[in-house]
C-alpha cells in the first residue's frame, strides 16, 4: 500500500455557493495499473473512514483478497473534509492563516464528487473496471455514476440510498445536538466537542447495529445486578475509541454532507437520474439494517437498467456490509460470473 498527496491549487465552487482556495486530498493505492486500464477498482469510504481500505476492509482487499495487488490497482481517497490528510476543518483556512475549524465550508455529496473526478483526471484514469462503496460511500459512487454514465464498468453498492431519509437526517442532527451540548464545542481548538462527539458515536451505534445485535453481543449472563451494565459500556467504549481517532468537526461537517445526498437534485426525480447510469450494478442491502433499509435499496434497483441484486442476512445491522466478509466476497464474486455469463450469450 502506497500513500500519495494531491494539492490542487485552483478555487473550488461549491454547491453552497462558497468556495476553497485549492486541497489536498490523500489517497492510497496498491497493485500497478494495467496498460488499458482495465483493472482499475476504485473504492468510496464510509463517513469515519480512510483511505487504507486494506485496514478496514481486509476481508476483500488486500494479498490473496478478491481484490488483490496481484491482478488489481486500487485506489481509495480520504475525502474532503475528513480528518486522515485530507483538506478538512483542522486545515489552515488561507485567508487567516489558522485552522478552519467552524468555518469550514458546508460541503455535499457533490462536491466531494467534483474532487475525486478532479484527482481522477490528474492521474489520467479515463476508465474504472469497478467502483464500489457502502453507506456515505455508497452515496459518493452512486452520484459518481450518475454524473460520468461513461467512466465506470461496474458499480457495487452496499447499504446505501439514493437520497438521505429524514430517519438518516434525523439520526444526524440528534448527533450533531450532542456535539452542540458539549460547552467546549465554541471553541477554536482541535479537541472541542469531543465529548459531544463520543455521545454522537453512541447514538450511530443505535442505528448501526439493532436490538438482535445487542440482545447478541451485549446481554447479562448473570442475574445479579451489575456495577455497570454492559450495553453501557460497550456505549462509553465506542465513543472513546472514536475519540482516538477523530475529531467533532469532521464528523459533523461529513454528517452534514450525507445528509445532502439526493441524486435527483437538479436532474428532475431519482427515476431520471438512476436511468442515466450505464455500469453493470449490484446492490447489496442489509436485511436487518435500520439506517439504510431495504426499501432504500430496492429503490435503486427499480431505476437502474442492468443491475443484479443481493439481501445479506446479518446481525450487525447497516454494520455488517464491514462485518460479513465472506457474504459479501461470495455475493461479488457471483456478480462478476453472473456478468461473464451475460456478455457471452448476448456477446
Amino acid at each position: 500500500m502506497q500513500e500519495h498527496l494531491f494539492h490542487y491549487q485552483k478555487e473550488l465552487k461549491l454547491e453552497s455557493g462558497e468556495t476553497l482556495k485549492g486541497f489536498t486530498l490523500k489517497y492510497c493505492t496498491f497493485g500497478k495499473i494495467n496498460k488499458d486500464q482495465s483493472n482499475v477498482v476504485w473504492v468510496s469510504h464510509a463517513l469515519t473512514g480512510n483511505a487504507d481500505v486494506v485496514s478496514w476492509w481486509g476481508g476483500l482487499f488486500g494479498d490473496g483478497c478478491l481484490f488483490n495487488p496481484s491482478n488489481h490497482f486500487v485506489i481509495c481517497v480520504n475525502v474532503l473534509g475528513s480528518c486522515y490528510g485530507s483538506t478538512g476543518p483542522l486545515s489552515i483556512n488561507p485567508d487567516t492563516g489558522t485552522p478552519y475549524f467552524h468555518d469550514f465550508p458546508k460541503i455535499t455529496i457533490r462536491d466531494i464528487v467534483t474532487t475525486l473526478d478532479i484527482l481522477r483526471r490528474h492521474l489520467k484514469i479515463h476508465k474504472i473496471h469497478t467502483l464500489i462503496g457502502g453507506s456515505l460511500g455508497g452515496q459518493q459512487a452512486l452520484e459518481w455514476t450518475v454524473s460520468h454514465p461513461n467512466l465506470f464498468e461496474n458499480m457495487i453498492l452496499l447499504s446505501s440510498n439514493a437520497k438521505h431519509s429524514p430517519w438518516g437526517i434525523a439520526f444526524n442532527e440528534t448527533q450533531r445536538m450532542a456535539i452542540k451540548a458539549d460547552p467546549t464545542w465554541k471553541e477554536a481548538n482541535p479537541k472541542a466537542g469531543i465529548e459531544g462527539m463520543k455521545a454522537a458515536r453512541a447514538i450511530a451505534m443505535l442505528s448501526y447495529r439493532n436490538y438482535e445485535t445487542y440482545e447478541k453481543t451485549q446481554h447479562e449472563d448473570n442475574q445479579e445486578l451489575p456495577e455497570i451494565f454492559r450495553a453501557a459500556s460497550y456505549q462509553n467504549y465506542q465513543g472513546e475509541k472514536l475519540a482516538k481517532r477523530f475529531n467533532a468537526f469532521s464528523y459533523w461537517v461529513l454528517s452534514e454532507a450525507m445528509d445532502s445526498h439526493n441524486i435527483a437534485r437538479g436532474r428532475g426525480s431519482i427515476k431520471n437520474a438512476l436511468s442515466k447510469i450505464k455500469a453493470y450494478t449490484q446492490v447489496i442491502g442489509i436485511t436487518t439494517d435500520v439506517l439504510f433499509p431495504i426499501p432504500e435499496q430496492r429503490l435503486i434497483v427499480r431505476g437502474i437498467k442492468n443491475v443484479t441484486y443481493e439481501e445479506i442476512n446479518s446481525t450487525y445491522g447497516h454494520d455488517g456490509f464491514l462485518v460479513e466478509m465472506d457474504q459479501l466476497d461470495k455475493s461479488i464474486r457471483t456478480f462478476y460470473k453472473q456478468k461473464h455469463k451475460k456478455q457471452l450469450i448476448h456477446g
